[in-house]
């Protein structure tokens, strides 16, 4: 029998970070201080503005359609928002702070305004980490939580909707969609009938993508799931830049060379760090909700 405990784990932002970069990839997903036996985090502007409007948007799902929206999401997000406040939060400045809580409000207003399928049922998934084996003769595991799924009562199936806080579209040949259709359709009992992605800096409803064919997604995801246990068992993480590093290495490596500030301890027991240099918050480190 295959064993979690020594399962590779997969989700869609470790391999985003291998595919991008294995060294990334390490020092986010491998990687423990020597000092607290924790992992790391770096956190970004972009990163705690997604953090925040995540939170309040996915706590709506476990509250009744009638109850949803009776208390002001703003006033929520105030309080959420005091987790991230200044240095905690990678804000370099009170202005910067404002710029991105008032991104924040305005979203959250949009929400309001126009809750559409946010007004509607809402199936949650009765785990804390959405997991299921992904292959068990290979001993890997895909999991991830996925943003809000829509209860669609006359095909008693689900909608997948996707947030996104950035200010751009997500990319041909993503796969978000192939490991979200592949992990609600695992770990619940109801068919996927459709899959949006809701750019709440661009628009006031969820846009429908084209629903990834199951067999194609998982041959894909698996393909790639094995190159990521080889490369962990091998301890083999090179960045594709060199030695020089890339811009997704680049900025932990910061904190490995002591470089970057400690500002706490978050929600999942990783140390996080901020850089006071600019290049540490890059608007496309925004997070895919």
């Amino acid at each position: 029998m295959p064993d979690k405990y020594t399962a590779t784990w997969v989700s869609h932002s470790s391999m985003g970070d291998f595919l991008k970069c294995p060294r990334a990839y390490y020092l986010n997903n491998v990687y423990k201080s020597p000092e607290t036996g924790r992992k790391i985090q770096l956190m970004s502007p972009p990163l705690a503005l997604g953090g925040a409007v995540h939170e309040i948007i996915e706590g709506l799902s476990i509250i009744s359609t009638q109850e949803r929206f009776k208390k002001s999401l703003i006033e929520k997000f105030n309080d959420v928002w005091r987790k991230y406040r200044g240095e905690r939060g990678g804000f370099s400045s009170d202005e910067q702070e404002r710029k991105y809580k008032e991104r924040g409000e305005k979203m959250l207003r949009k929400v309001m305004n126009n809750p559409g399928p946010l007004n509607n049922l809402a199936v949650k998934i009765n785990e804390d980490l959405p997991q299921y084996w992904l292959s068990e003769d290979d001993n890997i595991i895909l999991c991830g939580k996925v943003d809000w799924l829509e209860y669609l009562p006359d095909e008693d199936a689900v909608h997948i909707i996707d947030f996104k806080t950035g200010k751009r579209e997500e990319q041909n040949g993503s796969l978000q969609l192939p490991i979200y259709h592949l992990l609600v359709h695992n770990t619940q009992q109801r068919k996927v009938a459709k899959a949006s992605y809701w750019y709440l800096d661009l628009f006031d409803e969820p846009q429908e993508q084209e629903l990834p064919d199951l067999i194609k997604a998982h041959d894909q995801i698996l393909e790639i799931a094995k190159k990521i246990k080889l490369a962990r068992k091998l301890e083999r993480f090179k960045c594709p830049g060199g030695e020089g590093g890339c811009q997704q290495c680049k900025p932990l490596e910061k904190i490995l060379a002591g470089e970057a500030k400690k500002v706490g301890v978050n929600e999942y027991n990783q140390d996080v760090f901020v850089l006071t240099s600019v290049e540490s918050n890059p608007e496309d480190q925004s997070t895919i909700l």
